[in-house]
């Protein structure tokens, strides 16, 4: 269950006890507050607040560049030059809170992004659910042959169920053994902060997460990319959808330019002006590895 009844019930009473405010609201945001989104199993991300629209952005903008910007005849025209020209203070006076509940592996991966505000649910002072992550059948893959840090085929029959049964039997046994620890029941109980350190990096734990719009674009852009891990690019997905709404002309900037984008390499426009000039370029003569090469032709097609 992804949300418990309490977290529930905290949402249902602040979505039904809205508040006056003379700050500047982003209507598109509005809809979002307090609303769970599921993600995987047991997961899901919810709006806490936020701060900023696409005018604040603009706003910021005029305030740094000044007559600078009196070519620019409109919003999403002056944030379309600031995402092309990779001007990232405008788009940090606008920050997002969420309350994110996610798998231990998937939170170790996220928390490397380190320009955010985090505050963990502690394991020290409180006792975890017994929730774990179980992919579905069609998530469960080999190894990458050309990728050491990816998946491969999905695995089949005899061995993906007992890969599965695994997952399953191994999260349970931890956690039954983490209860039996922590119990006071006819023995002293072992302090929750070392009987944690036995849970299963699939247990679910939650986090506040609160990231300004320019490193959060940094962080879609790399996690919901399609060569990231399927289980934090879910969340990003979700992500992305809120982010759509808040800011629709910075997203519409950041989808064309970050994420439909593609940055070259002077080596790499060079081939391209030769190719262009009706020249046959090959990695050989092209001056770049193999890797480059490989990523070159994927950007032209």
């Amino acid at each position: 269950m992804p949300m418990t009844p309490e977290q529930q019930a905290e949402i249902d009473e602040l979505r039904s006890n809205p508040q006056p405010t003379l700050r500047a609201v982003a209507p598109g945001m509005e809809q979002h507050l307090y609303t769970a989104y599921d993600v995987l199993d047991h997961g899901f991300i919810r709006v806490i607040d936020y701060m900023g629209d696409d005018a604040a952005i603009c706003q910021a903008a005029r305030v740094s560049y000044g007559k600078g910007t009196k070519s620019v005849q409109n919003d999403a025209g002056l944030i379309r030059y600031l995402m092309r020209h990779w001007h990232s203070t405008p788009f940090e006076m606008c920050e997002i809170k969420l309350h994110v509940k996610l798998p231990v592996f998937v939170a170790r991966q996220w928390i490397r992004h380190r320009t955010a505000n985090v505050n963990e649910y502690s394991a020290r002072y409180s006792i975890l659910d017994r929730e774990f992550y179980i992919p579905e059948p069609d998530k469960l893959a080999a190894q990458s042959v050309i990728n050491n840090q990816g998946r491969g085929e999905a695995l089949t029959g005899e061995e993906a169920a007992r890969v599965l049964e695994y997952l399953k039997g191994d999260a349970a046994r931890c956690y039954d053994h983490y209860a039996e620890m922590i119990s006071d029941d006819g023995q002293q109980g072992l302090a929750r902060e070392l009987a944690r350190m036995n849970l299963p990096a699939n247990i679910y734990t939650q986090w506040y997460w609160k990231v300004d719009l320019h490193n959060l674009f940094h962080f879609l852009r790399l996690r919901a990319d399609s060569h990231a891990q399927y289980e934090i690019r879910v969340y990003a997905d979700e992500i992305c959808k809120v982010v759509a709404d808040w800011v629709p002309a910075a997203y519409g900037a950041f989808e064309d330019y970050r994420m439909g984008g593609a940055t070259l390499s002077s080596k790499a426009i060079d081939c391209l002006r030769r190719m262009l000039k009706g020249e046959e370029v090959t990695q050989e003569t092209s001056g770049m590895s193999k890797g480059e090469w490989r990523e070159f032709e994927g950007v032209i097609g």
